[in-house]
């Protein structure tokens, strides 16, 4: 399936405070409509093996980096190109909690938007991927200015001509995060794709607290002690946590992150830091697309229902998808991931038309996707 470019028919009307809402066009077999397979399936092996073939197909390059957050912060990024061609543009991949650069949709992105000409980055926030030891302290959703001051990096490294970026789930919150932050930066962006971010952090811990959403609860609860234990081994005097509190539930352990190694008063605090809930969008100078399942099970839904947004933004939900999977096939094939790559390949597009695109645009029409394309 090749992402369809924007046309009149599938354009959507813009809701009363100027932002655009559609529906999508994802439409997945019946047997792949259950949200807890579309998301348990989204990130298993086989499909992050999938990633990891699709990107070998390109024929890219991929070289490691180690860009400036910083205030003397080291982050860990993948560069890769497709030898003999002269990039179309930078892309900027940015992926969830516990998640990292290797990550299925990671991978699958790439792919997708190497084979359309790109350079892509695919960086790692602070104690995700094999980067724990690059850092002291520990990794928390707040660390915005760290994620902004690499990409100012990435950017100067690497021809953009234009930049764009994308996230997934947290890291959905973190491109929206830097869109907002990017003016102020002096860093040029094209436009942003973000699948499934986090709007309301309290809300979501909520949802994960709630009967069988708790699978997901314990997956984090999971893969964040692990972490943490690997963080501790590695600068025991810094991290002086005992496995008691590693045992501790999610929410318990984040209000001892919140209130050991952040400045944050509460963990209500903490989690308004990177809430982009109601009107924290509005004054969004970037064009941004947002893609959301309407069945996801991490993610609520009613907090995009409560977006303000402005004319250049475009939200979009899908009945179907789970939390990142838009799945499409027994191949373990994404929407997602083409509706990514289509939507900043108009963005891009748009950009190079008119350079007042990297800053500001007017909104651009859906994309029209079908499973059989």
């Amino acid at each position: 399936m090749n992402p369809a470019r924007p046309s009149p028919e599938t354009d959507a009307a813009p809701a009363a405070d100027g932002m655009r809402v559609g529906g999508s066009d994802y439409a997945p077999p019946f047997w792949l409509r259950n949200p807890h397979l579309q998301t348990a399936l989204g990130s298993s092996q086989w499909r992050r093996r999938r990633g990891a073939q699709a990107l070998a197909a390109t024929g890219a390059v991929t070289t490691e980096h180690l860009v400036d957050g910083g205030e003397g912060v080291r982050l860990h990024g993948l560069h890769s190109v497709v030898p003999g061609r002269t990039p179309r543009g930078l892309v900027l991949l940015l992926h969830g909690w516990e998640g990292s650069s290797e990550s299925s949709y990671m991978r699958q992105t790439a792919a997708q938007m190497l084979a359309l000409g790109y350079a892509v980055f695919r960086l790692n926030f602070r104690d995700h991927g094999d980067s724990h030891h690059l850092n002291e302290a520990i990794f928390h959703s707040n660390r915005i200015d760290e994620v902004v001051h690499a990409a100012v990096d990435i950017a100067a490294r690497f021809d953009p001509r234009p930049m764009l970026a994308a996230g997934y789930s947290l890291g959905g919150n973190f491109a929206l995060r830097l869109a907002l932050r990017a003016p102020a930066a002096g860093l040029q962006l094209a436009g942003i794709a973000a699948v499934c971010p986090v709007i309301d952090p309290a809300r979501t811990m909520l949802q994960m607290e709630q009967g069988h959403y708790q699978l997901y609860l314990r997956h984090f609860e999971r893969t964040w002690r692990a972490s943490l234990r690997r963080k501790r081994d590695l600068f025991p005097d810094h991290l002086d946590v005992d496995d008691a509190t590693l045992r501790l539930g999610l929410r318990d352990l984040t209000d001892w992150l919140v209130r050991t190694h952040t400045d944050f008063g509460t963990l209500d605090d903490y989690f308004d830091g990177y809430s982009v809930a109601g009107d924290r969008l509005s004054a969004l100078q970037v064009p941004v697309d947002i893609l959301m399942a309407a069945d996801d099970p991490v993610i609520p839904l009613d907090a995009f229902h409560a977006l303000a947004l402005p004319a250049h933004a475009r939200l979009e939900i899908s009945r179907w998808g789970g939390h990142c999977g838009f799945l499409l096939d027994r191949h373990l094939d994404g929407f997602a991931e083409r509706w990514v790559a289509a939507r900043l390949d108009a963005h891009a597009d748009a950009a190079r038309t008119s350079p007042t695109r990297t800053r500001l645009a007017t909104a651009l029409p859906a994309q029209a996707h079908a499973p059989g394309d």
